[in-house]
């Protein structure tokens, strides 16, 4: 268990869905150890996929960069103590229409 309360860095999510992630992440906290941020990840992860559809990303760490891409409304980054949760639901690329710009072009 790391003590501490969650400090929230950056987040455009609703207000419950925040509340959701931060209680997941004391309560998963409750049952690992901090050096197990993959089984931590893992389990935040799995958890949203199932409250909210999949999709959903999360990296687990005392020290990480990110640069991701994210779908409106799903992305929070918070603390505990000394451990950082990025938590995201992944943003595809837009699809292509394959019969825009590609006369004559042959797969």
């Amino acid at each position: 268990m790391l003590e501490g309360k969650a400090v929230i860095g950056e987040t455009d999510m609703l207000q419950t869905m925040q509340d959701d992630a931060l209680q997941l992440a004391a309560k998963t906290l409750d049952f690992f150890d901090v050096n197990e941020a993959t089984d931590i990840a893992r389990v935040i992860k799995q958890e949203f996929d199932k409250m909210y559809g999949g999709g959903w990303q999360c990296i687990v760490g005392t020290d990480f960069g990110s640069f991701v891409t994210h779908c409106y409304g799903s992305f929070i980054h918070f603390s505990i103590g000394s451990l950082a949760i990025l938590l995201f639901r992944g943003s595809a690329a837009p699809e292509i229409d394959e019969f825009s710009g590609l006369e004559g072009v042959k797969a």
